[in-house]
């Protein structure tokens, strides 16, 4: 199978880690009361959960969890009292839930410092095949 290239910018493009988000949605279940994509530089999607927290995912540093303080679509979202959630940049969907609740107890892998798994700025660093798999996954 030949790999794929998006073209950065574009609207497929920014649309790439969509699918990926909406796993996570979903294996959250009831706990997300509201979620958006975030705008680029890096791309970025919040979930606002029914606790009055948020969980907010980007394309260099993954999951992170802090108490929400302002954002919307089409703006950055603002936390207080963030926690990466570790695991890697995409971790499976499925893996999530626990990565937040052990953020929530201050134990796990969750942590204050700010993990850089890659730049945004490397758009040929094969993370779109990454998000690829996801959006195969949804369409079959």
């Amino acid at each position: 199978m030949a790999i794929r290239h998006v073209e950065p910018y574009t609207d497929e493009w920014l649309q790439q880690p969509i699918s990926y988000v909406r796993q996570v949605v979903h294996q959250l279940g009831a706990e997300v009361t509201d979620w958006w994509e975030c705008p680029c530089d890096p791309r970025a999607a919040t979930l606002q959960l029914a606790d009055g927290s948020a969980l907010v995912w980007d394309e260099e540093s993954g999951w992170r969890l802090g108490t929400f303080v302002a954002g919307g679509r089409g703006r950055h979202t603002e936390l207080t009292g963030v926690r990466y959630l570790g695991n890697g940049l995409l971790p499976k969907p499925e893996r999530v839930p626990s990565a937040l609740q052990d953020a929530r107890a201050g134990v796990g892998a969750s942590t204050a410092w700010r993990p850089c798994y890659r730049s945004h700025r490397n758009c040929r660093d094969g993370f779109g095949t990454a998000l690829d798999f996801y959006s195969r996954l949804v369409g079959a």
